[in-house]
Protein backbone atom coordinates (compact mmCIF):
# COMPACT_ATOMS: atom_id res chain seq x y z
CA UNK A 1 0.00 0.00 0.00
CA UNK A 2 1.27 3.53 -0.75
CA UNK A 3 2.61 5.52 2.18
CA UNK A 4 0.73 8.31 3.91
CA UNK A 5 2.13 11.43 5.54
CA UNK A 6 0.94 10.16 8.94
CA UNK A 7 2.85 6.89 8.57
CA UNK A 8 6.01 8.79 7.69
CA UNK A 9 5.64 11.18 10.63
CA UNK A 10 5.04 8.28 13.06
CA UNK A 11 8.07 6.30 11.86
CA UNK A 12 10.43 5.65 14.79
CA UNK A 13 14.17 5.72 14.06
CA UNK A 14 15.86 2.72 15.65
CA UNK A 15 12.53 0.87 15.96
CA UNK A 16 11.39 -1.16 13.01
CA UNK A 17 7.64 -1.87 12.69
CA UNK A 18 6.77 -5.58 12.64
CA UNK A 19 3.91 -6.91 10.59
CA UNK A 20 1.50 -9.01 12.62
CA UNK A 21 1.26 -12.71 11.72
CA UNK A 22 -2.00 -14.02 10.39
CA UNK A 23 -2.47 -16.13 13.50
CA UNK A 24 -2.16 -13.04 15.66
CA UNK A 25 -4.84 -11.32 13.60
CA UNK A 26 -7.44 -14.02 14.45
CA UNK A 27 -10.14 -13.02 16.86
CA UNK A 28 -9.39 -14.08 20.47
CA UNK A 29 -13.04 -14.98 20.89
CA UNK A 30 -12.73 -17.71 18.25
CA UNK A 31 -9.49 -19.08 19.70
CA UNK A 32 -10.17 -19.24 23.41
CA UNK A 33 -13.71 -18.00 23.91
CA UNK A 34 -12.58 -14.61 25.06
CA UNK A 35 -15.39 -12.13 24.35
CA UNK A 36 -13.54 -8.95 25.26
CA UNK A 37 -13.69 -5.99 22.88
CA UNK A 38 -10.90 -6.06 20.26
CA UNK A 39 -10.03 -2.51 21.03
CA UNK A 40 -9.73 -3.06 24.74
CA UNK A 41 -6.32 -2.14 26.06
CA UNK A 42 -3.95 -4.22 28.16
CA UNK A 43 -2.25 -3.14 31.35
CA UNK A 44 0.16 -0.89 29.39
CA UNK A 45 -2.72 0.86 27.61
CA UNK A 46 -1.75 -0.46 24.15
CA UNK A 47 -4.51 -1.55 21.83
CA UNK A 48 -4.65 -4.53 19.53
CA UNK A 49 -4.45 -2.19 16.53
CA UNK A 50 -1.24 -0.47 17.68
CA UNK A 51 1.74 -1.58 15.50
CA UNK A 52 4.50 -3.54 17.17
CA UNK A 53 8.13 -2.38 17.00
CA UNK A 54 11.45 -4.07 17.59
CA UNK A 55 14.75 -2.33 18.22
CA UNK A 56 17.17 -2.24 15.28
CA UNK A 57 20.61 -0.79 14.69
CA UNK A 58 20.19 -0.89 10.92
CA UNK A 59 18.20 1.39 8.59
CA UNK A 60 14.84 0.03 7.50
CA UNK A 61 12.62 0.73 4.48
CA UNK A 62 9.06 1.95 4.19
CA UNK A 63 7.87 1.19 0.64
CA UNK A 64 5.61 3.53 -1.32
CA UNK A 65 5.10 2.52 -4.96
CA UNK A 66 6.86 2.44 -8.33
CA UNK A 67 10.28 1.87 -6.76
CA UNK A 68 10.03 4.75 -4.28
CA UNK A 69 10.73 4.05 -0.60
CA UNK A 70 11.70 5.91 2.58
CA UNK A 71 14.82 4.77 4.38
CA UNK A 72 14.67 5.43 8.13
CA UNK A 73 18.12 5.64 9.72
CA UNK A 74 18.67 4.75 13.42
CA UNK A 75 20.30 8.16 13.89
CA UNK A 76 16.98 9.84 13.11
CA UNK A 77 17.31 10.68 9.38
CA UNK A 78 14.62 9.82 6.85
CA UNK A 79 15.84 9.59 3.26
CA UNK A 80 13.94 9.16 0.00
CA UNK A 81 15.33 6.51 -2.35
CA UNK A 82 14.32 5.33 -5.83
CA UNK A 83 15.16 1.76 -6.83
CA UNK A 84 15.29 0.84 -10.52
CA UNK A 85 16.90 -1.51 -13.00
CA UNK A 86 19.00 -0.32 -15.93
CA UNK A 87 20.88 -2.53 -18.39
CA UNK A 88 20.04 -5.54 -16.22
CA UNK A 89 21.48 -4.06 -13.06
CA UNK A 90 19.62 -2.94 -9.96
CA UNK A 91 20.46 0.64 -8.98
CA UNK A 92 19.37 3.25 -6.45
CA UNK A 93 19.28 7.02 -6.49
CA UNK A 94 18.68 9.48 -3.66
CA UNK A 95 15.70 11.84 -3.99
CA UNK A 96 16.28 13.98 -0.91
CA UNK A 97 15.61 14.11 2.83
CA UNK A 98 12.22 14.11 4.51
CA UNK A 99 10.78 16.59 5.39
CA UNK A 100 12.79 18.92 3.12
CA UNK A 101 11.25 16.85 0.34
CA UNK A 102 7.60 16.00 0.94
CA UNK A 103 5.88 12.76 -0.05
CA UNK A 104 4.24 14.48 -3.04
CA UNK A 105 7.56 15.99 -4.20
CA UNK A 106 9.31 12.64 -3.86
CA UNK A 107 6.67 11.05 -6.05
CA UNK A 108 7.18 13.77 -8.68
CA UNK A 109 10.92 13.07 -8.68
CA UNK A 110 10.23 9.35 -8.99
CA UNK A 111 7.93 9.94 -11.96
CA UNK A 112 10.59 12.09 -13.64
CA UNK A 113 13.13 9.29 -13.21
CA UNK A 114 10.72 6.75 -14.66
CA UNK A 115 10.19 8.97 -17.73
CA UNK A 116 13.96 9.08 -18.24
CA UNK A 117 14.11 5.28 -18.00
CA UNK A 118 11.36 5.03 -20.62
CA UNK A 119 13.59 7.05 -22.97
CA UNK A 120 16.56 4.80 -22.29
CA UNK A 121 18.30 7.27 -19.96
CA UNK A 122 19.91 6.19 -16.69
CA UNK A 123 18.64 8.69 -14.05
CA UNK A 124 21.82 8.34 -12.00
CA UNK A 125 24.11 9.03 -14.95
CA UNK A 126 21.90 11.90 -16.08
CA UNK A 127 22.09 13.52 -12.65
CA UNK A 128 25.88 13.24 -12.61
CA UNK A 129 25.99 14.82 -16.07
CA UNK A 130 23.88 17.74 -14.91
CA UNK A 131 26.07 18.22 -11.87
CA UNK A 132 29.22 18.10 -13.99
CA UNK A 133 27.77 20.67 -16.39
CA UNK A 134 27.29 23.08 -13.50
CA UNK A 135 30.86 22.86 -12.28
CA UNK A 136 33.72 24.97 -13.59
CA UNK A 137 35.51 21.82 -14.69
CA UNK A 138 32.79 21.20 -17.26
CA UNK A 139 33.19 24.54 -19.02
CA UNK A 140 33.84 22.73 -22.30
CA UNK A 141 30.88 20.35 -22.15
CA UNK A 142 28.39 20.39 -25.00
CA UNK A 143 25.60 21.62 -22.71
CA UNK A 144 27.61 24.56 -21.39
CA UNK A 145 28.65 25.65 -24.88
CA UNK A 146 25.12 25.14 -26.20
CA UNK A 147 23.56 27.20 -23.41
CA UNK A 148 25.97 30.03 -24.13
CA UNK A 149 24.93 29.92 -27.80
CA UNK A 150 21.24 29.78 -26.85
CA UNK A 151 21.58 32.81 -24.60
CA UNK A 152 23.48 34.78 -27.23
CA UNK A 153 21.52 33.93 -30.37
CA UNK A 154 18.16 32.41 -29.41
CA UNK A 155 17.05 34.40 -26.36
CA UNK A 156 16.58 37.60 -28.43
CA UNK A 157 14.15 35.78 -30.75
CA UNK A 158 10.39 35.51 -30.28
CA UNK A 159 9.12 33.60 -27.26
CA UNK A 160 7.57 30.81 -29.33
CA UNK A 161 10.77 30.26 -31.34
CA UNK A 162 12.89 30.34 -28.19
CA UNK A 163 10.72 27.70 -26.50
CA UNK A 164 10.92 25.38 -29.50
CA UNK A 165 14.71 25.54 -29.78
CA UNK A 166 15.26 25.14 -26.03
CA UNK A 167 12.88 22.15 -25.96
CA UNK A 168 14.82 20.38 -28.71
CA UNK A 169 18.07 20.63 -26.77
CA UNK A 170 16.67 19.91 -23.30
CA UNK A 171 14.51 16.96 -24.36
CA UNK A 172 16.54 15.35 -27.15
CA UNK A 173 20.21 16.38 -26.90
CA UNK A 174 21.33 17.30 -23.38
CA UNK A 175 20.23 14.03 -21.71
CA UNK A 176 22.54 12.08 -24.04
CA UNK A 177 25.40 14.42 -24.96
CA UNK A 178 25.14 17.31 -22.51
CA UNK A 179 27.99 16.19 -20.22
CA UNK A 180 30.34 15.16 -23.04
CA UNK A 181 33.23 17.52 -23.85
CA UNK A 182 32.23 19.15 -27.11
CA UNK A 183 35.61 18.47 -28.69
CA UNK A 184 35.31 14.72 -28.06
CA UNK A 185 31.87 14.11 -29.58
CA UNK A 186 32.08 12.01 -32.74
CA UNK A 187 29.73 12.31 -35.74
CA UNK A 188 28.31 8.83 -35.09
CA UNK A 189 27.35 9.75 -31.54
CA UNK A 190 25.41 12.80 -32.63
CA UNK A 191 23.75 10.90 -35.47
CA UNK A 192 22.54 8.18 -33.08
CA UNK A 193 20.90 10.83 -30.90
CA UNK A 194 19.33 12.70 -33.84
CA UNK A 195 17.96 9.45 -35.23
CA UNK A 196 15.98 8.95 -32.04
CA UNK A 197 14.03 12.06 -33.13
CA UNK A 198 13.77 10.85 -36.71
CA UNK A 199 12.49 7.42 -35.60
CA UNK A 200 9.47 8.98 -33.91
CA UNK A 201 8.48 10.34 -37.33
CA UNK A 202 9.61 13.90 -36.58
CA UNK A 203 11.82 14.36 -39.64
CA UNK A 204 11.53 18.13 -39.75
CA UNK A 205 12.45 18.42 -36.06
CA UNK A 206 15.42 16.09 -36.63
CA UNK A 207 16.76 18.29 -39.45
CA UNK A 208 16.22 21.48 -37.44
CA UNK A 209 17.93 19.98 -34.39
CA UNK A 210 20.88 18.90 -36.51
CA UNK A 211 21.15 22.44 -37.86
CA UNK A 212 21.07 23.95 -34.38
CA UNK A 213 23.77 21.53 -33.21
CA UNK A 214 25.89 22.62 -36.17
CA UNK A 215 25.57 26.22 -35.02
CA UNK A 216 26.66 25.19 -31.52
CA UNK A 217 29.75 23.45 -32.90
CA UNK A 218 30.61 26.50 -35.00
CA UNK A 219 30.17 28.66 -31.90
CA UNK A 220 32.51 26.25 -30.10
CA UNK A 221 35.09 26.76 -32.85
CA UNK A 222 34.79 30.54 -32.52
CA UNK A 223 35.28 30.30 -28.74
CA UNK A 224 38.21 27.84 -29.16
CA UNK A 225 36.58 24.91 -27.39
CA UNK A 226 36.44 22.59 -30.39
CA UNK A 227 38.13 22.42 -33.76
CA UNK A 228 35.49 21.09 -36.13
CA UNK A 229 31.82 21.09 -36.96
CA UNK A 230 30.99 17.38 -37.03
CA UNK A 231 27.56 18.02 -38.58
CA UNK A 232 29.32 18.77 -41.88
CA UNK A 233 30.14 15.05 -42.17
CA UNK A 234 26.51 14.11 -41.56
CA UNK A 235 25.00 15.86 -44.56
CA UNK A 236 22.61 13.50 -46.29
CA UNK A 237 22.53 11.09 -43.35
CA UNK A 238 18.95 11.95 -42.38
CA UNK A 239 15.87 11.11 -44.40
CA UNK A 240 14.71 14.07 -46.50
CA UNK A 241 11.72 16.07 -45.30
CA UNK A 242 8.73 15.91 -47.58
CA UNK A 243 7.63 19.43 -48.47
CA UNK A 244 4.22 20.19 -47.00
CA UNK A 245 2.07 23.19 -47.79
CA UNK A 246 -0.47 24.76 -45.48
CA UNK A 247 -3.89 23.27 -46.08
CA UNK A 248 -6.08 25.80 -47.88
CA UNK A 249 -9.19 25.90 -50.04
CA UNK A 250 -8.84 27.70 -53.37
CA UNK A 251 -12.09 27.22 -55.30
CA UNK A 252 -15.06 29.62 -55.01
CA UNK A 253 -17.38 26.82 -53.87
CA UNK A 254 -15.02 25.67 -51.10
CA UNK A 255 -14.35 29.23 -49.89
CA UNK A 256 -18.06 29.99 -49.74
CA UNK A 257 -18.66 26.89 -47.64
CA UNK A 258 -15.95 27.88 -45.15
CA UNK A 259 -17.34 31.43 -44.84
CA UNK A 260 -20.87 30.19 -44.22
CA UNK A 261 -19.59 27.81 -41.56
CA UNK A 262 -17.81 30.71 -39.84
CA UNK A 263 -21.01 32.75 -39.76
CA UNK A 264 -22.89 30.06 -37.81
CA UNK A 265 -20.03 29.25 -35.42
CA UNK A 266 -21.37 29.08 -31.84
CA UNK A 267 -18.14 29.80 -29.95
CA UNK A 268 -17.23 32.91 -27.95
CA UNK A 269 -17.75 36.32 -29.54
CA UNK A 270 -14.00 37.06 -29.42
CA UNK A 271 -12.99 33.86 -31.22
CA UNK A 272 -15.87 34.21 -33.69
CA UNK A 273 -14.78 37.77 -34.49
CA UNK A 274 -11.19 36.65 -35.06
CA UNK A 275 -12.48 33.83 -37.22
CA UNK A 276 -14.52 36.26 -39.35
CA UNK A 277 -11.66 38.77 -39.68
CA UNK A 278 -8.98 36.21 -40.62
CA UNK A 279 -10.01 35.70 -44.28
CA UNK A 280 -10.54 39.45 -44.79
CA UNK A 281 -7.05 40.55 -43.77
CA UNK A 282 -5.15 37.25 -44.36
CA UNK A 283 -2.30 38.13 -41.96
CA UNK A 284 -0.34 35.42 -40.16
CA UNK A 285 -2.25 33.73 -37.28
CA UNK A 286 0.22 35.03 -34.69
CA UNK A 287 -0.09 38.58 -36.03
CA UNK A 288 -3.89 38.38 -35.85
CA UNK A 289 -4.17 37.08 -32.29
CA UNK A 290 -1.59 39.59 -31.00
CA UNK A 291 -3.31 42.61 -32.61
CA UNK A 292 -3.45 45.64 -30.29
CA UNK A 293 -6.06 48.37 -30.27
CA UNK A 294 -3.39 51.07 -30.13
CA UNK A 295 -2.23 50.03 -33.62
CA UNK A 296 -5.69 50.18 -35.23
CA UNK A 297 -7.34 53.36 -36.50
CA UNK A 298 -10.96 52.53 -37.28
CA UNK A 299 -11.74 56.01 -38.57
CA UNK A 300 -8.91 55.82 -41.10
CA UNK A 301 -9.52 52.09 -41.68
CA UNK A 302 -5.84 51.24 -41.18
CA UNK A 303 -3.91 48.76 -39.04
CA UNK A 304 -0.20 49.40 -38.38
CA UNK A 305 1.00 45.81 -38.18
CA UNK A 306 4.39 44.77 -36.82
CA UNK A 307 5.46 41.86 -38.98
CA UNK A 308 6.30 38.64 -37.17
CA UNK A 309 8.69 37.55 -39.93
CA UNK A 310 11.23 39.95 -41.42
CA UNK A 311 14.16 39.12 -43.68
CA UNK A 312 17.12 40.85 -42.02
CA UNK A 313 19.70 39.28 -44.30
CA UNK A 314 19.70 42.18 -46.77
CA UNK A 315 21.27 45.46 -45.80
CA UNK A 316 18.76 47.52 -47.80
CA UNK A 317 16.05 46.87 -45.20
CA UNK A 318 15.60 49.35 -42.39
CA UNK A 319 13.39 49.56 -39.30
CA UNK A 320 10.46 50.93 -41.26
CA UNK A 321 10.15 47.61 -43.10
CA UNK A 322 9.33 45.81 -39.86
CA UNK A 323 5.86 47.29 -40.16
CA UNK A 324 3.08 47.12 -42.70
CA UNK A 325 0.01 49.31 -43.03
CA UNK A 326 -2.90 46.94 -43.56
CA UNK A 327 -5.89 48.69 -45.20
CA UNK A 328 -9.18 47.61 -43.62
CA UNK A 329 -12.24 46.98 -45.75
CA UNK A 330 -15.68 48.18 -44.72
CA UNK A 331 -16.52 44.65 -43.55
CA UNK A 332 -13.36 44.48 -41.42
CA UNK A 333 -14.13 47.82 -39.75
CA UNK A 334 -17.65 46.63 -38.91
CA UNK A 335 -16.30 43.51 -37.19
CA UNK A 336 -13.73 45.52 -35.22
CA UNK A 337 -16.21 48.20 -34.14
CA UNK A 338 -18.55 45.56 -32.73
CA UNK A 339 -15.64 43.91 -30.92
CA UNK A 340 -14.34 47.24 -29.59
CA UNK A 341 -17.42 47.55 -27.38
CA UNK A 342 -16.32 44.36 -25.61
CA UNK A 343 -12.50 44.42 -25.60
CA UNK A 344 -11.69 48.05 -26.48
CA UNK A 345 -10.74 48.90 -22.90
CA UNK A 346 -7.89 46.40 -22.92
CA UNK A 347 -4.59 45.97 -24.71
CA UNK A 348 -5.43 43.19 -27.13
CA UNK A 349 -8.15 43.09 -29.75
CA UNK A 350 -8.54 39.37 -29.09
CA UNK A 351 -7.68 38.82 -25.39
CA UNK A 352 -7.35 35.41 -23.79
CA UNK A 353 -10.33 33.80 -22.10
CA UNK A 354 -8.52 33.50 -18.74
CA UNK A 355 -6.24 36.52 -18.77
CA UNK A 356 -7.35 39.65 -20.63
CA UNK A 357 -3.81 41.02 -20.45
CA UNK A 358 -2.61 38.25 -22.75
CA UNK A 359 -3.65 37.48 -26.34
CA UNK A 360 -5.91 34.52 -27.05
CA UNK A 361 -4.43 31.06 -27.51
CA UNK A 362 -2.47 30.46 -30.69
CA UNK A 363 -4.67 27.42 -31.36
CA UNK A 364 -8.03 29.15 -30.80
CA UNK A 365 -8.95 29.49 -34.49
CA UNK A 366 -7.55 26.06 -35.35
CA UNK A 367 -9.54 24.43 -32.53
CA UNK A 368 -12.68 26.24 -33.68
CA UNK A 369 -12.20 24.83 -37.19
CA UNK A 370 -11.94 21.31 -35.90
CA UNK A 371 -15.10 21.72 -33.81
CA UNK A 372 -16.91 22.89 -36.93
CA UNK A 373 -15.85 19.76 -38.78
CA UNK A 374 -13.23 21.43 -40.98
CA UNK A 375 -10.42 18.85 -41.20
CA UNK A 376 -6.72 19.64 -40.98
CA UNK A 377 -6.33 18.49 -44.59
CA UNK A 378 -8.94 21.02 -45.74
CA UNK A 379 -7.98 24.27 -44.01
CA UNK A 380 -5.75 25.73 -41.30
CA UNK A 381 -5.35 29.19 -39.76
CA UNK A 382 -2.40 29.97 -42.03
CA UNK A 383 -4.34 28.71 -45.04
CA UNK A 384 -6.30 31.96 -45.43
CA UNK A 385 -3.09 33.52 -46.75
CA UNK A 386 -2.71 30.86 -49.44
CA UNK A 387 -6.38 31.21 -50.32
CA UNK A 388 -6.11 34.98 -50.80
CA UNK A 389 -2.86 34.75 -52.70
CA UNK A 390 -4.27 32.20 -55.16
CA UNK A 391 -7.73 33.65 -55.70
CA UNK A 392 -6.66 37.31 -55.92
CA UNK A 393 -4.28 36.40 -58.71
CA UNK A 394 -6.26 33.77 -60.60
CA UNK A 395 -9.85 34.94 -60.16
CA UNK A 396 -9.60 38.71 -59.61
CA UNK A 397 -6.40 39.23 -61.64
CA UNK A 398 -4.79 41.55 -59.07
CA UNK A 399 -1.16 42.53 -59.65
CA UNK A 400 1.18 40.02 -57.94
CA UNK A 401 3.36 42.75 -56.39
CA UNK A 402 0.33 44.22 -54.56
CA UNK A 403 -0.65 40.78 -53.26
CA UNK A 404 2.89 40.01 -52.09
CA UNK A 405 3.13 43.39 -50.40
CA UNK A 406 -0.15 42.80 -48.56
CA UNK A 407 1.12 39.39 -47.43
CA UNK A 408 4.02 41.15 -45.71
CA UNK A 409 6.62 39.77 -48.11
CA UNK A 410 9.57 41.82 -49.25
CA UNK A 411 8.89 43.23 -52.71
CA UNK A 412 11.76 44.57 -54.84
CA UNK A 413 11.14 46.94 -57.75
CA UNK A 414 13.08 46.70 -61.05
CA UNK A 415 15.70 49.09 -59.65
CA UNK A 416 16.41 46.82 -56.68
CA UNK A 417 14.66 48.95 -54.07
CA UNK A 418 12.46 47.43 -51.40
CA UNK A 419 9.00 48.96 -51.07
CA UNK A 420 8.33 50.60 -47.72
CA UNK A 421 5.30 50.10 -45.48
CA UNK A 422 3.14 52.80 -47.13
CA UNK A 423 3.81 51.93 -50.78
CA UNK A 424 0.72 51.57 -53.01
CA UNK A 425 -1.59 52.22 -50.06
CA UNK A 426 -4.51 53.53 -52.21
CA UNK A 427 -4.19 50.58 -54.59
CA UNK A 428 -4.07 48.10 -51.73
CA UNK A 429 -7.05 49.79 -50.05
CA UNK A 430 -9.05 49.17 -53.21
CA UNK A 431 -7.77 45.61 -53.47
CA UNK A 432 -8.85 44.79 -49.89
CA UNK A 433 -12.35 46.16 -50.51
CA UNK A 434 -12.68 44.23 -53.78
CA UNK A 435 -11.55 41.09 -51.92
CA UNK A 436 -14.06 41.60 -49.08
CA UNK A 437 -16.92 42.18 -51.55
CA UNK A 438 -15.91 39.06 -53.47
CA UNK A 439 -16.01 36.99 -50.25
CA UNK A 440 -19.50 38.34 -49.50
CA UNK A 441 -20.67 37.10 -52.91
CA UNK A 442 -19.21 33.67 -52.26
CA UNK A 443 -20.81 33.53 -48.82
CA UNK A 444 -24.21 34.46 -50.24
CA UNK A 445 -23.81 31.55 -52.71
CA UNK A 446 -23.55 33.96 -55.64
CA UNK A 447 -20.47 32.07 -56.73
CA UNK A 448 -18.35 33.84 -59.30
CA UNK A 449 -17.57 31.35 -62.11
CA UNK A 450 -14.02 30.53 -63.10
CA UNK A 451 -12.82 33.05 -65.66
CA UNK A 452 -11.27 31.59 -68.79
CA UNK A 453 -7.91 33.13 -69.68
CA UNK A 454 -7.93 35.29 -72.77
CA UNK A 455 -5.36 34.49 -75.47
CA UNK A 456 -2.37 36.83 -75.36
CA UNK A 457 -0.90 37.85 -78.70
CA UNK A 458 0.97 41.03 -77.80
CA UNK A 459 4.63 40.28 -77.03
CA UNK A 460 4.83 43.33 -74.76
CA UNK A 461 2.45 41.62 -72.29
CA UNK A 462 5.10 39.11 -71.29
CA UNK A 463 8.23 41.27 -71.45
CA UNK A 464 9.90 43.53 -68.90
CA UNK A 465 8.13 46.94 -68.89
CA UNK A 466 10.02 49.58 -70.89
CA UNK A 467 12.11 47.08 -72.90
CA UNK A 468 10.21 47.71 -76.14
Amino acid sequence: MPLTDKQIQNAKPGQRPVKANRKDKKSPSRRDGNTKDKTAGDKTGATKEDPKFIATEKPYKMSDSGGLYLEVDPSGGKYWRFKYRFAGKEKRISLGVYDDVSLAEAREERDACRKQLAKGIDPGVHRKAQKAARTSGAANSFEVVAREWLKEYIDPKSESHRKRVYARFENDIFPYLGSRPIAEIEPGELLDVIRKIENRDAKDTAHRTMGSCGQVFRYGIATRRCKRDITAKLRGALKPVEEQHFAAVTTPQEIGGILRAIDVYKGTFVVRSAFRLAPLVFVRPGELRKAKWQDIDLDEAKWLLELSKVDNSKGRRDDVDKYLIVPLSRQSVEILRALHALTGGGIYVFPGARDRNRPMSENAILTAMRRMGISKDEMCGHGFRATARTVLAQELHIRPDLIEHELGHQVIDPNGRAYNRATFLPERQLMMQVWADYLDKLKSQKVVPMMKPKPVTDLKAIMVPGYM
